[in-house]
């Protein structure tokens, strides 16, 4: 599929075409955006089980017309016990990134789904949320076909994950799965069950935060019911940016999506004409390092940001960027690598037919988080808390801090009316893969599918890559690829379609009310409109 699609009624892009259904179904039954992204959102927790769980997190940007966007931050904080002292307790020099001890953080991502349809009262009929989780429990009750990207990881993943408590027992009960297996997830269905009877708030202040604490406790992990039952999802102002195409709208800390803003911002100011040469691909890495330079001094817990006094508004300020293009040489590339990190996440996007628009991510972090699959709900913990360092610095471990995502799901309103809700997975390339697809669509013209369906770069490490060069897929001229490495970037060619480049995904609202959608041929996804 070489050119986007379009509707009028809704639409959903989903890096599995099980959960864009959901969404549409819903949609299709008279609900609104945010309903059809619960829906969405609690099926690709079942079907894509290695990019995200129902014990991972999410955040959301959600749109309405006239209004100004609504933030909603759903990450969890670091247990009471986690300190630095509890880790040299047990012997770790470093917070283990598999295992009981790094599920260490509240899985933000149920409290986040209530607090969106909260947000969203008043759109209309309610639906129930019987409805919204409906298509996700019969997934987990009959089963899925396990996809290509979930057969490999639990292979290369196999080494580490293995002997995890749960692990094996829920996801490769026969061996190591094979495409045209099928996996069941019985207890996922039941605990799902249990939250449409109960409510949202049930994994966090009823049975099920009872049954999933003291599977925690059992386990090892520094989680207690205490830290569920403190756990709230939040409101918060969304980062912002105004460049010649329009105001970006992204999450603020601890996302990078303070990075994402930076690089479009940063980029628009160099005054690129043309996709696809050389001043496209080079200006958008070098200011992708002036971005993360940022990032990497100074993002973590907002909170400690704050007493810092570093403020990421601040950095999207005019000045700033004037300041921070200047030190952009359009010829050469600047000193790299600095120190990246991975992650494993899905974005998905979501439009009805009054205009409201949201653009969502979910992650458990690494492929399969933690590893741990609690006894009774079946529920999958992510290893957020990982990213945590246990010395001093901007992401430093304390009790009830939130750690540093590399999350960020984006927005943008545009000067000639649209909407666009936009995203990827890809840990360290998420930001550059949004520069990437809003470029080539929002300032080169490019059809919103061409636009991610071509070829993309990865500065840095990602989803399972040590490496810190820049990566580009094979599909590019190759006198572009001589042309960077004259400048002086260590070019890598990898593969036409990489999976590190991430699952990008595009929805868009025009002034008209047409709406077009965009999915990612690297993924198993569909836009399914109404």
């Amino acid at each position: 599929m070489l050119h986007s699609l379009t509707c009028r009624g809704g639409l959903v892009s989903a890096p599995h075409h099980l959960a864009a259904q959901a969404g549409a179904a819903v949609l299709r039954e008279g609900g609104h955006a945010v309903e059809a992204m619960v829906a969405a959102a609690a099926t690709i927790a079942v079907v894509y089980p290695h990019m995200n769980s129902i014990g991972g997190d999410g955040f959301w940007l959600i749109a309405e017309p006239g209004q100004e966007p609504v933030a909603v931050r759903a990450c969890g904080a670091a247990a009471g016990l986690a300190t630095p002292g509890f880790y040299a307790e047990h012997g770790h020099t470093a917070i283990p990134t598999r295992g009981p001890r790094a599920a260490l953080t509240v899985a933000g991502a149920i409290g986040g789904w209530a607090e969106a349809l909260a947000v969203a009262q008043g759109w209309g009929r309610a639906l129930p949320l019987s409805r919204l989780l409906a298509d996700a429990i019969g997934h987990a009750r009959r089963g899925v076909p396990v996809t290509r990207s979930q057969v490999g990881l639990t292979a290369s993943k196999w080494p580490e994950l293995k002997d995890v408590s749960g692990f094996a027992e829920t996801f490769t009960p026969h061996g190591l799965p094979a495409l045209g297996d099928t996996l069941a997830q019985p207890r996922v269905a039941a605990t799902l069950e249990q939250l449409a009877r109960a409510g949202l708030d049930d994994f966090y202040r009823g049975d099920l935060a009872r049954s999933m604490a003291r599977d925690l406790t059992a386990v090892g992990s520094p989680l207690r019911l205490g830290d569920l039952q403190a756990y709230r999802a939040r409101r918060v102002a969304p980062l912002s940016v105004s460049i010649s195409a329009g105001r970006l709208y992204n999450q603020p800390p601890p996302t990078q999506g303070v990075s994402s803003l930076a690089i479009l911002a940063l980029f628009d100011r160099l005054g690129v004409r043309e996709a696809e040469g050389f001043a496209h691909v080079h200006g958008l890495v070098e200011a992708t390092k002036r971005a993360f330079v940022w990032r990497n001094a100074r993002l973590g817990d907002p909170d400690a940001m704050a007493a810092r006094g570093d403020d990421p508004q601040a950095f999207l300020g005019e000045a700033s960027l004037d300041a921070e293009a200047r030190r952009i040489d359009p010829g050469r590339a600047a000193p790299w690598p600095l120190p990246a990190v991975p992650g494993d996440t899905i974005w998905m996007g979501a439009a009805d037919a009054q205009g409201r628009v949201v653009s969502y991510i979910q992650s458990i972090y690494w492929e399969f988080g933690s590893g741990i699959v609690l006894n009774e709900s079946g529920v999958n913990w992510q290893n957020r808390g990982a990213s945590f360092t246990l010395g001093p610095g901007p992401n430093a471990l304390a009790p009830g801090r939130l750690p540093f995502h590399t999350l960020n799901p984006a927005l943008a309103r545009l000067k000639d009316g649209r909407t666009l809700a936009y995203g990827t997975m890809g840990g360290e390339g998420q930001p550059q893969t949004q520069a990437a697809v809003f470029s080539r669509h929002v300032l080169f013209g490019q059809d919103l599918q061409a636009a991610v369906s071509a070829p993309r770069w990865l500065l840095g490490r990602t989803w399972g890559e040590e490496s810190t060069n820049l990566k580009l897929e094979s599909r590019f001229d190759p006198a572009l690829i001589d042309a960077l490495r004259a400048a002086g970037h260590e070019v890598q060619v990898v593969g036409a379609y990489e999976d590190m480049m991430g699952h990008a995904g595009a929805v868009s609202v025009h002034r008209s009310g047409v709406i077009e959608g965009a999915t990612d041929p690297r993924a198993d996804g569909v836009c399914a409109g109404v």
